[in-house]
Formats: structure tokens, sequence, C-alpha cells
């Protein structure tokens, strides 16, 4: 009689165990699903536009809380959505002049993400010389980018000023980024959040 007691402890132990592994296991990607959803999300750098700070397959982490607290700063990496203009190179619905980087995006905006750094926000004059980002009239420090060399997106020597609530972003590697000098600026609830770390390949984990 006894044993046949212990038997059936031991199913409803091994039977409890069971469902509270599954409760472990949900309550984990619960809670990974709202890490990402909230806080800090993970993001792979898929081309060659932030090089030489961040290269094709790097991967770093986006944290998505403090855009809700503080706007973007000049020189931070953003991770965010462009307008629809940015898969053909669009600016606005009226377009530009041949001198001048977009001041405007169109309306609407794209489901991928981009990552640039923020060059310039609301209200600064921006214009482009070499590759440079000049900006109210002095040329930003930016010894971390790849020189731009030639090329219709080098030089927007007429000033543009950044709209209200837009942030006018560019990529590290100047001469091989499709950025905001063709697109536009972005609206900052388009922003997703700043990369702050990266944490793959192993040998080039870092705060960014």
């Amino acid at each position: 009689m006894s044993t046949a007691s212990g038997g059936a402890k031991k199913e409803k132990s091994a039977g409890s165990s069971f469902i509270e592994l599954i409760v472990i296991v949900v309550v984990a990607l619960g809670l990974a699903l709202a890490i990402q959803a909230f806080l800090v999300k993970p993001y792979r750098i898929p081309s060659e536009s932030m090089v030489p700070t961040l290269k094709i397959g790097q991967r770093v982490l986006v944290n998505r809380l403090g855009n809700r607290f503080n706007k973007p700063e000049v020189g931070e990496i953003m991770v965010f959505h462009p307008p629809k203009g940015a898969d053909t190179n669009t600016c606005g619905d009226a377009g530009k002049k041949p001198d001048e980087a977009c001041d405007k995006p169109t309306a609407t905006k794209a489901s991928v993400n981009f990552i640039k750094r923020v060059v310039a926000g609301p209200g600064d004059k921006l214009y482009i010389k070499g590759g440079h980002a000049y900006v109210n009239g002095k040329r930003q420090k930016d010894d971390f980018t790849r020189p731009c060399e030639g090329g219709s997106g080098c030089d927007f020597p007429r000033e543009i000023t950044i709209p209200a609530d837009h942030w006018f972003m560019m990529g590290d590697n100047r001469g091989q980024s499709d950025d905001s000098r063709f697109w536009g600026p972005v609206p900052r609830k388009w922003i997703i959040g700043g990369a702050f770390s990266t944490y793959w390949p192993p040998k080039r984990i870092g705060l960014l």
C-alpha cells in the first residue's frame, strides 16, 4: 500500500516539476519579448554605411527607452525608420536643389530600420563640404569618419535649416552612405533608439 502511495507521489512531483518548467519558459520568453519591445533591442549592421565605426555583420544593442524621455543628441548613433523616399533617394514631395541637402522627408515612414549618426537637430543650419557637416557655421569634429572621396554626395554647399522635431542623420562612411543628405531629416516619432554597445563579434565588444 505504501509502495503505491509513494509511486503516486513521485508521479505527482514529476508532473508538478514539468508544469513549473513550462511556466518558467513562458515567463522567460515573455520577459525577453517585453525587454525587446520596451527596453533594449539587438540590431545587426546590414551595410558599410557606418564603417569604420561599425562593420557589416556587427551587432549592437539599442536603448529603446531613452528616446522616450531624452531628445537625440548630435553625435549619437541612432536606429530609426527612414522615410519611404529612402528606397529611391527621394527628397520629400517637392524634391530639392542640386546644390543642397534634402531638408524635408516624404510624409510616410518606411518599414525597414536604418542606423546612422545624428549630425544636426531641430533649428540647426547645415551644409556639406567634402563630406563634412558644417553646423551653424562650424565644421563638426569627425575624426571617426571615413572621408568622402568625391561623388554626388560629398558637397551640398547651399545651407538648409533642419525642421522642428527632426534630426539629420549621416553614415560615418561618408562616400558610401545613403542618408539624410538624399532623403531628408528624420522626425522623432520614427526614431527607435540610440545604439550604446556592441556585443558581436566578441573581439569588438564595447561601448559606443
